[in-house]
Formats: structure tokens, sequence, C-alpha cells
């Protein structure tokens, strides 16, 4: 008798035993499922930072373009005003309608400058613009992009 409960007390522990790992098997299975919807998740976001990566990379480059054309358009401007040790101040006291005019004109250049940093679109005259009479003068690469100076 004492042989026989050993014997169903073996089997039952067995079977208890053969159902948490049953238990354990399923639990499993359902960790590696997440697992690898998470490591497909982590795919997708890591594909989708390097298209953002690139496409910041590019837009950069761009920017940095666009710097450095505003940088040159400075310089010149920088040369032009700096000649010969020019007082604009007293030009204008001399001169008051005509440094009017000059920097009424400036005034509206820059301002077509800024409007075509900001991402407005060129003008048909803008972009035929060839003789250093049509151009903008402020930002010549800018809004005149065929123009080619021959100095």
């Amino acid at each position: 008798m004492a042989i026989a409960i050993m014997l169903i007390t073996g089997i039952a522990g067995a079977g208890i035993y053969v159902m948490k790992l049953r238990a354990d098997n399923a639990t499993l299975k359902a960790n590696q499922i997440e697992l690898e919807k998470g490591i497909e998740a982590q795919t997708k976001l890591i594909e989708q930072q390097k298209v953002d990566f690139e496409a910041i990379m590019e837009s950069n480059k761009k920017l940095n373009t666009l710097v450095m054309t505003f940088k040159k358009d400075l310089d010149e401007l920088d040369k032009r005003f700096n000649k010969k040790k020019r007082d604009v101040g007293k030009l204008a006291i001399e001169r008051s309608q005509s440094v009017e005019r000059v920097i009424n004109k400036g005034s509206a250049e820059a301002t077509r400058c800024v409007e075509l940093a900001s991402g407005a679109e060129r003008t048909e005259a803008e972009l035929k613009a060839t003789r250093k009479s049509e151009i903008n003068t402020m930002c010549p690469s800018l809004a005149n992009p065929n123009f080619v100076d021959y100095e």
C-alpha cells in the first residue's frame, strides 16, 4: 500500500510538473512573439531614422550652399560700401535725392532677397536677367541664377 501511494504520488507529481512545463512553455511562446514584434518595430524605426537622417543631411547641404551664397553676396556688398573711405553720411547731405533713390532701390532689392530666401519663386524677369542693369545687386546669385559677372 505504501508503494502504491508513492507510485500514485510520483505519477501525480510528474503530471503536475508536466502541466507546469506546458504553462511555462506557453508563457515563453507569448514572450517570444512580443519580442519579435518589438524587434520588428525597432527595425522599422531604425530604417525610418536612416531615411530621415539622409533627408536632414540633404537639407543641410542645401542650407550650407545657401549660406555660402549669402556670405559671398555680403562680401560683395561690403566691398562696394567700403571703397576709398566713402562717407555715406556726407554723400547723403550733398546729394540727398540720389542717395534716397539708391537707398530705396537697395531696400526693395534687399526685401526681395529675403522673400527669395524664404522660399518665394523667382519671377520671369529675374530668371532672364543677364545684364548688370537688370539684376538684383543685393543678392545676384540668389535672385538671378543666369547672370554671370565678367569683371
